[in-house]
């Protein structure tokens, strides 16, 4: 089953490539490599989870949240790909996760985008990945994701 049949098993869809709010742009290629910008999580054009992990937003909101990243990037990585998500392997991810002090559970959060790359890729969505606590994401988002993909 192909990437874009597994999206609608599975219930899922691709938004809109983001266009970038600065000065940047969404994906870079240097061969069969491609560089995702960071994505963060947007619902209905809006901002969310607003907020840090371990200080109001809950375990599964930030798991959700990396879902949506994930999601964002399958959208960039589709167009890098010429339209053809199958041709598209994840080489690695790198999760932000605005968190409290306390909070320790940044690769539970990660997992949310780790288990759509697989759940959307098969194989070829399994990754090397980081997770990462920060102090604060850019609109005080809850989770941002970046990822490095190979083009088959």
């Amino acid at each position: 089953m192909g990437a874009e049949a597994r999206l609608t098993e599975l219930g899922l869809s691709l938004p809109e490539p983001a266009a970038p709010v600065a000065n940047y742009i969404p994906f870079t290629r240097t061969g069969n490599i491609v560089f995702i910008s960071g994505q963060v999580p947007r619902v209905d054009g809006k901002l969310w989870p607003i907020g840090q992990l371990g200080n109001g937003v809950s375990l599964e909101d930030g798991k959700k949240a990396a879902e949506i990243c994930m999601l964002a990037i399958l959208a960039h990585a589709k167009v890098a790909a010429g339209g053809d998500l199958d041709r598209v392997r994840i080489l690695k991810l790198v999760g932000f996760v605005n968190s409290a002090p306390s909070f320790g559970d940044q690769p539970a959060v990660v997992n949310g985008a780790s288990d759509c790359a697989v759940a959307v890729l098969g194989e070829k969505g399994r990754h090397a990945r980081s997770a990462v606590g920060v102090a604060a994401l850019p609109g005080n988002v809850a989770v941002e994701v970046e990822a490095m993909l190979e083009l088959g």
